[in-house]
């Protein structure tokens, strides 16, 4: 496993498996085998997560499964979740009240990463509750704060009010490579780490769509929005080149398709870990997932998924920067 350090004593796999398919749309959860399935994820070295107090029962899955870990294997585990409050006052109580549920149902004291999302810019409360947060990562409630969906703009502005988030996480794939525009440069300047979501598009990146019909219904809601995603980008037509070029590729390095993505956004500036969707109980890639580490591109490599990417339509131009497709 590769590793990441994002604050001082502060390390992070580079790999992360995110929770948001618990939230529901990625097929009903059994909470024994989603267990037992983090289980598995721990003991491949597949040990830190990424939850939100939005996505349904994902903290409490997390509780459940740190509950069951001896001590030294507890010490292993490192948890990230999200405070992502509809607009409106955010007073110390507020704030504190809702970092105290998700330390309640996560069963532990102190939150190793706390990623802070708001909807709506033009309400500026969100510089309170970030004022706040920060008073609670002084009193260890939380061990470090970062962002969720800021755009630049806003990154600056809050850099400038004296919060230094410590990483920000943002969607960032081979497809989607708005954060080279502004964000990674900005990050790299001021010391902020990028975690990358969407790095697989929901699982589109993968041999079993190269060939395949645009899906009409895409049957999880991660498909459904990747593939808006896909048709602003330049089309399924234009993604089945993408396809072949990432095939051919992980071709050669006896690799995967997904792990050839997964690489690539690992590779991009400022970017320290990349978020992999689990779906718990469901389905699993495990294996899979742990030939990304041994995976590196050469100059080819890169020139061949240029030679598609330069023909997309201009992701940035038509979304805005990091997050503006949730405002």
């Amino acid at each position: 496993m590769e590793w990441a350090e994002l604050a001082p004593g502060f390390r992070i796999p580079r790999i992360i498996n995110g929770m948001w398919q618990v939230a529901g749309g990625h097929g009903a959860i059994d909470l024994k085998a989603a267990l037992s399935a983090m289980a598995e994820h721990h003991n491949a070295g597949l040990v830190c997560w990424d939850a939100a107090d939005i996505y349904g029962p994902a903290e409490e899955l997390l509780g459940g499964f740190r509950r069951g870990l001896a001590p030294e294997e507890l010490a292993r585990s490192v948890v990230f979740t999200k405070f992502v409050p509809p607009p409106g006052p955010m007073t110390r109580s507020i704030v504190e009240h809702h970092i105290d549920e998700s330390l309640r149902r996560m069963g532990t004291d102190s939150i190793d990463l706390l990623q802070f999302h708001w909807w709506d810019y033009n309400d500026p409360a969100y510089l309170d509750a970030l004022d706040h947060l920060d008073a609670l990562r002084a009193e260890g409630k939380i061990r470090h704060l970062g962002l969720t969906n800021f755009d630049t703009e806003r990154l600056r502005l809050i850099v400038d009010h004296g919060i230094r988030p410590v990483s920000n996480q943002v969607q960032c794939s081979v497809l989607d490579q708005r954060p080279l525009s502004l964000m990674a440069p900005f990050c790299e300047k001021n010391g902020i780490a990028l975690l990358a979501y969407g790095t697989l598009l929901g699982g589109f990146l993968s041999e079993k769509y190269l060939g395949a019909d645009e899906p009409a219904r895409p049957e999880t809601h991660s498909l459904q929005k990747y593939l808006r995603m896909i048709e602003e980008w330049g089309g399924w037509g234009l993604f089945q080149e993408l396809l072949a070029a990432l095939g051919k590729i992980a071709e050669r390095h006896s690799a995967g398709t997904a792990n050839v993505a997964a690489r690539f956004a690992l590779d991009m500036p400022a970017v320290a870990g990349v978020i992999i969707g689990a779906r718990l109980g469901i389905s699993g890639h495990i294996p899979e997932t742990l030939r990304v580490p041994g995976l590196a591109l050469d100059g080819a490599d890169l020139g061949a998924i240029r030679s598609v990417t330069e023909r997309s339509g201009d992701l940035f131009a038509l979304l805005g920067d990091c997050g503006g497709e949730y405002r």
